[in-house]
């Protein structure tokens, strides 16, 4: 809704006349906007005259609210890109606090993982979710040797934001 009202904003000056109505469960939304209806407009984002309005429908008076549809074509290539891009970042910034919060939970619990990529200093582990976990060679048992594709069962040792992306540690040797 945020990222919708952003969009407005830009395009309007305001948001405050529009009203978002987004549907989670069917995936749709409606942006409806609120105009009053005047004999001469100061304001064309909050008004519409009389003419214009009798031109649509005939049916309304001076001082009543009118109400119609922002269809998303009207927002034109850039408006819809913008929003495109947007959305997505705010989708990725909630998906990487959701990986945050499930780790900061499971601390001193143990995982099991799936070695994805070896290196000299560390390993990386997918957890069943596909997030990356990553197993220090220092919080390794020394006589450890891993390869690609081996099942790994660690304790998570630690769990940090790092340039807005959560870093998950393991190991192997903790007493947690």
């Amino acid at each position: 809704e945020d990222v919708f009202k952003n969009q407005l904003i830009k395009m309007y000056g305001t948001a405050d006349n529009f009203d978002i109505i987004i549907n989670i469960d069917k995936g749709d939304f409606e942006i409806w906007r609120n105009r009053e209806v005047v004999e001469v407009v100061e304001d064309p984002n909050s008004q519409i005259s009389i003419e214009e309005v009798s031109k649509i429908d005939d049916s309304y008076e001076i001082g009543e609210e009118y109400v119609e549809e922002v269809k998303l074509s009207s927002f034109g290539r850039r408006g819809i890109l913008n929003l495109r891009q947007n959305l997505s970042g705010r989708i990725t910034d909630i998906e990487k606090a959701n990986l945050y919060n499930k780790y900061i939970e499971k601390i001193g619990d143990i995982v099991v993982g799936e070695v994805y990529q070896v290196w000299k200093k560390e390993i990386l582990v997918l957890d069943e979710d596909y997030n990356e976990l990553i197993l220090p060679k220092s919080e390794q048992i020394p006589n450890d040797y891993f390869k690609k594709g081996d099942t790994v069962r660690a304790i998570v040792l630690s769990v940090e934001m790092k340039n807005n992306t959560p870093v998950i540690m393991l190991s192997r040797t903790s007493t947690l």
